[in-house]
């Protein structure tokens, strides 16, 4: 763990605190639709619907929390936002008798998960701007250390208890939320008051409709994320009810999560590789990573079985090892002060891709199976490439410009 010693105490223990809140979340997440379809007894659809109710609070929650960072500072939205998210896990449980409470229930969780997250990927790139790029990329394999911890447990607990992977969940998020507030306290007291928390410091000239206007940033790269994120609804709403019907257990199912977390890990020199070899800048990152998910809807087209359903895991995780920490760090790079604002719309654009995609896909599934949902999820991937070929090419003519200058 050499690479490690390279960065200050801080990152490491803000690291540790990723990787354990990401542990607590993945034991809920991949059995949303498992716990719908089998314990409630519901059908598929009803838990895509789920899923877009949860995917909407999202959307709110990541356009709110990105425009509300330099009004209402760093801590509150951090901390408030990350104990709220707890309490409403917490009571999940609760929505088990009652259909409408649950439903109710999940938007909270979904609006609370998101609303924090423009504002911790925004003070990351504010307090770390030298090495910002890297460090995203840091707390991402951290963060998906614990996915791999999590999604271990998760089959397993979910044979006990599906309320305990629910309030495990919420524990550990409550746990994030007060590191958060001891460490941004402990920030505040050694260096005054957090950068860019102050409102005289907040781009109050640029309006929103004006922000809106730089399409260049933010249009392009959201709408490819919208179809990736769309596409990427084939695991909850395709997979994971198909496992279901062959008759597999939940751990089948949850092990190719660990996969996931896993490959995140050991994969990082591969990735590497492909970014010196293919794709040196964040566009075409992007680009590479939408191509990684076709191929691996491909395979679950043509391979719909468990050893298909894992080379497209691993397919697909490449995918994500590349845009995950593409996108914040080109939004940080572009926008300056303004970074919050854009995180907060171009995360929510990919949130909105989990909107449609569950229901759109659980329709399917009820139609006729695993084929039609994975023949969706390619025509996706198909149109993600185009919105980021069209992104790379528009930010290349603007580095173009701006050098002419």
């Amino acid at each position: 763990m050499k690479w490690l010693q390279s960065y200050p105490r801080e990152v490491k223990i803000f690291l540790v605190a990723s990787l354990i809140s990401s542990m607590g979340g993945s034991l809920m997440w991949p059995l949303v639709t498992m716990y719908v379809f089998k314990i409630l007894g519901r059908t598929v659809t009803d838990a895509g619907l789920v899923l877009l109710v949860m995917s909407l609070g999202g959307i709110a929650g990541q356009v709110l929390g990105g425009s509300l960072y330099h009004k209402l500072g760093v801590k509150k939205l951090i901390v408030g936002g990350t104990l709220l998210n707890a309490v409403f896990l917490v009571l999940l449980p609760a929505g088990s008798s009652n259909w409408h409470l649950f439903i109710a229930l999940m938007g909270m969780v979904g609006f609370f998960n998101a609303m924090p997250m423009p504002a911790i990927q925004a003070f990351i790139g504010f307090r770390f701007a030298e090495r910002r790029a890297e460090l995203f990329n840091v707390i991402y394999v951290a963060n998906n250390i614990g996915v791999a911890l999590g999604t271990a447990l998760s089959g397993f607990l979910a044979q006990i208890s599906y309320h305990m992977s629910f309030i495990l969940n919420g524990t550990t998020s409550a746990a994030f939320a007060v590191f958060f507030w001891i460490y941004l306290n402990r920030v505040q007291k050694d260096e005054g008051p957090l950068h860019l928390q102050k409102r005289k410091q907040a781009p109050e000239g640029l309006g929103a409709k004006l922000l809106l206007s730089n399409v260049s940033i933010y249009l392009f790269i959201g709408m490819g994320s919208f179809f990736l994120w769309f596409g990427n609804c084939i695991w909850n709403n395709g997979v994971s009810p198909y496992t279901i019907s062959q008759g597999m257990p939940e751990w089948n199912y949850s092990i190719l999560w660990t996969l996931n977390g896993l490959l995140i890990f050991v994969g990082q020199p591969f990735v590497l590789w492909i970014k010196r070899t293919f794709a040196g800048s964040s566009e075409s990152q992007l680009t590479a990573s939408a191509i990684f998910y076709f191929l691996g809807y491909v395979t679950i087209l043509t391979l719909h079985n468990y050893p298909g359903m894992v080379l497209a895991m691993i397919l697909t995780t490449f995918g994500e090892m590349l845009i995950s920490p593409a996108i914040p760090a080109f939004i940080s790079d572009r926008s300056g002060k303004a970074a919050p604002f854009y995180l907060g719309v171009v995360g929510g654009m990919g949130v909105a891709g989990r909107v449609v995609g569950p229901y759109a896909m659980g329709m399917l599934f009820d139609w006729n199976g695993l084929i039609p949902v994975a023949w969706l999820a390619m025509g996706t991937a198909v149109l993600s490439v185009s919105f980021f070929l069209v992104h790379a090419r528009v930010n290349r003519e603007a580095r173009l410009s701006l050098g002419s200058d």
